[in-house]
């Protein structure tokens, strides 16, 4: 089969054999596959990453033995997969399982190829009425919507979405359906107009310091969230909050950040990590509608012309690239 594979910075299209299953696993060919910040940071060498990566995908099960019904469906996917075995995996979460292998980013081949092997257990079946160009977006309307699990967010909320980057603008999408007190403040007006059209307040911040809002929001907020990708934006979202407010973090820069925690302690503010969410949840949150996923689509590239995606999807300011196979 055709792969892309990642080494020493370099991207390879690759043919490999077609990867055998083991118990409890699933054959998957992958129909589209999405290219997201965490592969770009893949290819520059983040976590040693060598193989083939990609996380975001909707494709159709071609091989389940111990499972033949799901055999012709249309699947997307948990990328966290579990061992099965700890104390974590049994009685919690396996998302946060130590020994976890991550589809695409540790320890377990991506999508990135006409086909890819994932435990059965975390399949979700696409229902009909999501098209292919929906259900790709899963994982990362997933990562959004954990946000509505992680903190209480009420019609009388008001909330402040710090980067309009493809997660910024799903954050600001997704929590407009919880209160209609919310605002994203991005420095791209044409992606800004992707949320307006869909009922979101906005603000286009333009010169100055990158993600130095203060200036032009006066306002305090119950809920920020830093989804910048700035080693700086977690500090704008604490100025933004008030006092024992909460701060999500969906940025994860591979620059340090240096944090005000005198402004967190003298304010008493909740800091909250987050990444990954539920993909059962995220199904169920596109058949609804609520939200319209095709503007966040940029391009759409066959996985033979990967090298050209990748590039166009490394232009700042780029939305949602796509691989069809």
């Amino acid at each position: 089969m055709k792969a892309v594979v990642f080494e020493n910075q370099k991207i390879t299209m690759a043919d490999v054999p077609i990867p055998v299953l083991s118990k409890n696993e699933a054959l998957v060919k992958i129909h589209l596959a999405g290219i997201c910040a965490t592969d770009v940071a893949l290819f520059f060498g983040h976590h040693n990453f060598a193989g083939i990566p990609g996380h975001e995908f909707t494709g159709v099960v071609q091989s389940a033995p111990e499972q033949p019904d799901l055999e012709g469906r249309r699947v997307v996917a948990d990328i966290n997969c579990g061992c099965g075995q700890c104390d974590v995996c049994r009685t919690r979460d396996p998302r946060h399982c130590a020994n976890r292998s991550v589809v695409g980013i540790r320890g377990r081949n991506g999508v990135f190829a006409e086909f890819c092997v994932l435990p059965l257990s975390n399949l979700h079946i696409v229902p009909d009425g999501i098209g292919d160009k929906e259900a790709v977006f899963a994982e990362p309307l997933a990562a959004a919507l954990e946000i509505s699990r992680q903190v209480k967010v009420s019609e009388s909320s008001k909330v402040a979405i710090l980067g309009d980057g493809k997660l910024g603008l799903l954050c600001a999408m997704v929590l407009r359906q919880f209160t209609p007190n919310l605002i994203l403040i991005g420095r791209h007006p044409e992606k800004l107009i992707i949320a307006e059209l869909q009922g979101v307040r906005t603000i286009c911040r333009q010169g100055g310091r990158e993600y130095e809002t203060s200036n032009i929001v006066s306002e305090k907020f119950d809920l920020a969230v830093d989804a910048t990708g700035s080693p700086a934006g977690i500090n704008e979202a604490i100025r933004l909050v008030r006092p024992e407010g909460t701060v999500v973090i969906k940025t994860t820069s591979f620059e340090k950040s240096e944090i005000d925690l005198a402004g967190v302690v003298v304010n008493e503010l909740n800091l909250i990590g987050s990444r990954c969410g539920d993909i059962r949840l995220a199904v169920d949150f596109m058949e609804k509608k609520v939200i319209d996923l095709h503007p966040m689509i940029e391009a759409l590239y066959p996985l033979d012309s990967f090298e050209k995606a990748f590039e166009h999807a490394m232009r700042k300011g780029s939305r949602k690239i796509l691989i069809q196979n």
